[in-house]
């Protein structure tokens, strides 16, 4: 009998089972992969060695999810559609979010996206020196914003507040998505507009 035309097991296969389970209960083990696909434990060290592997296997698809973006134009629309993207891949997954932030990153399609960024980093301006600290004050916001996106549609209790200021204001945002999407774009604003100051003068 000859193989079957498109193999049971793949890397995606596995890394999508994987990330069914952590978008479920915030967790996998190598057993429950397996029975999700219905094959031996063995069968998935076949393909990735281990629990590192498979999630660094989800961080490559969460980034796969959309298509990937053309850096083109200025470049502070660029980063801005870069970093929207990046964190649209988090919001959808958020019980992923502590497994990847525990693990280097290391999958290429994820590593070029940080290319990307740093070399939109470097043409506004930004020193070597500084490039990883500004990426790492982006990762910040944008896992932030993420995890804001999965939050109560209430994040705060007014019926504690000590002021009417903080009544006033939690009465004035809103609630759910439209609050977390106006407050991640004047984040946005704050934090591009003070990437400009790294910006040679015009001469």
């Amino acid at each position: 009998m000859g193989r079957p035309a498109t193999p049971k097991l793949s890397v995606e296969k596995i890394a999508a089972a994987a990330l069914a389970l952590v978008d479920k209960k915030g967790e996998f083990t190598i057993g429950e992969v397996a029975a999700a696909l219905a094959v031996r434990p063995s069968s998935i060290y076949n393909h990735l060695a281990g629990k590192t592997e498979i999630i660094e296997a989800m961080r490559a698809l969460i980034f796969t999810e959309d298509p990937a973006l053309l850096a083109s134009g200025f470049w502070m629309d660029t980063l801005r559609a870069l970093l929207r993207q990046y964190r649209d891949a988090f919001g959808r997954h958020p019980r992923l979010i502590p497994m990847l932030t525990a693990h280097t990153v290391s999958s290429p399609d994820v590593v070029h996206m940080y290319d990307d960024i740093a070399t939109v980093l470097s043409e506004a301006g930004v020193p070597t020196a500084q490039l990883l600290d500004v990426i790492t004050v982006l990762d910040s916001f944008v896992i932030g914003s993420a995890l804001d996106i999965a939050a109560p549609d209430q994040v705060w209790d007014p019926a504690n507040a000590r002021t009417p200021v903080l009544v006033k204001a939690i009465e004035a945002a809103g609630e759910g998505r439209p609050r977390a999407d106006r407050a991640f774009e004047l984040g946005l604003d704050l934090i591009l507009g003070s990437l400009k100051s790294f910006a040679p003068p015009i001469t």
